[in-house]
């Protein structure tokens, strides 16, 4: 029998594994750059032609069933074969590949876009994009070649490589400190003060740093921000309390742009950055790039 008659089209298929993989048609909307609704009219479609139903929804979720949890597995091993076979022909014919790295917005523009061009010109060969997203692309499916994260490290199923350590303490701007009637010694004393946070499953650097000087986050406002770009503007206009990220905002320390809102406020945890890389096959290119920004961040 030909394929053809058993195969959907290939976007349902996209559709429906970023869908299954993060249980969210919103994420998996951002990671496909559509809309949630086309997102939601290609899985449905392939709900059609199935005759079954692939998720459960919920109220405020959404849940695989038995049949989609056995789909996604088949989907999944046959779209990393595709992705695989891609790979392999392009080096077959010599051409020249581009090496795609997921990454933080904040992360690309605030550490890596000034280095950038060093690597290219060690690498003339090399093309290089960068694909930022909030959602953590997909390694192991090679949606990117390899990913810069941020965070603990406790992300299944690809290698990782820590790349280096993040120094955090509450920073604002000299002029929101300034107009405080004193110094605070302990941020509880400035609750009527937001905390300006980026979006995230959990908010865990404003944890660990809160568990550290024992400060209950409950009493603060929380206005959470789509990138961490947004933060450092709005913390640098003075419209609230930023996490400091030292290694992203040392140039705005430096220049005084931003202060410390405490002193001896700065943490260092188990939180990171961290290159996660395909579990067992990294281009040489995508070496190439491992070992180069290793040593900047060791500079």
């Amino acid at each position: 029998m030909p394929l053809h008659n058993d195969l959907p089209p290939l976007m349902s298929l996209r559709a429906f594994e970023a869908v299954a993989r993060h249980l969210s048609f919103g994420k998996a909307a951002q990671e496909l750059s559509l809309t949630q609704s086309a997102v939601s009219h290609q899985v449905h479609k392939l709900e059609e032609s199935l005759g079954l139903r692939l998720f459960d929804r919920l109220t405020r979720a959404i849940e695989l069933t038995p049949a989609g949890e056995h789909y996604y597995r088949h989907i999944r091993r046959a779209l990393e074969i595709i992705a695989c076979g891609t790979r392999d022909v392009r080096s077959l014919a010599g051409r020249s590949r581009t090496l795609r790295i997921g990454l933080l917005a904040s992360f690309a523009t605030q550490w890596l876009a000034p280095r950038l061009a060093l690597f290219a010109a060690e690498n003339p060969h090399i093309d290089i994009e960068l694909v930022p997203s909030v959602a953590l692309a997909n390694v192991a499916a090679h949606e990117v070649d390899l990913s810069i994260r941020y965070g603990r490290g406790d992300w299944p199923n690809v290698s990782k490589h820590f790349l280096m350590h993040e120094r955090l303490s509450p920073v604002c701007s000299p002029a929101l400190k300034a107009a405080l009637p004193q110094a605070p010694a302990r941020l509880d004393q400035v609750t009527h003060i937001p905390l300006l946070v980026a979006q995230a499953t959990t908010q865990f650097e404003w944890i660990a740093w809160c568990r550290r000087f024992n400060v209950s986050l409950e009493r603060f406002q929380m206005v959470q921000l789509h990138d961490y770009n947004i933060v450092i503007e709005m913390a640098t206009e003075g419209q609230g309390i930023a996490m400091g990220r030292h290694q992203m905002i040392g140039k705005r320390l430096r220049e005084g742009v931003l202060v410390e809102l405490l002193d001896n406020s700065d943490i260092i945890d188990d939180i990171g950055y961290w290159l996660l890389t395909p579990p067992n096959d990294c281009s040489e290119s995508c070496r190439r790039f491992v070992d180069w920004i290793q040593n900047e961040a060791n500079k």
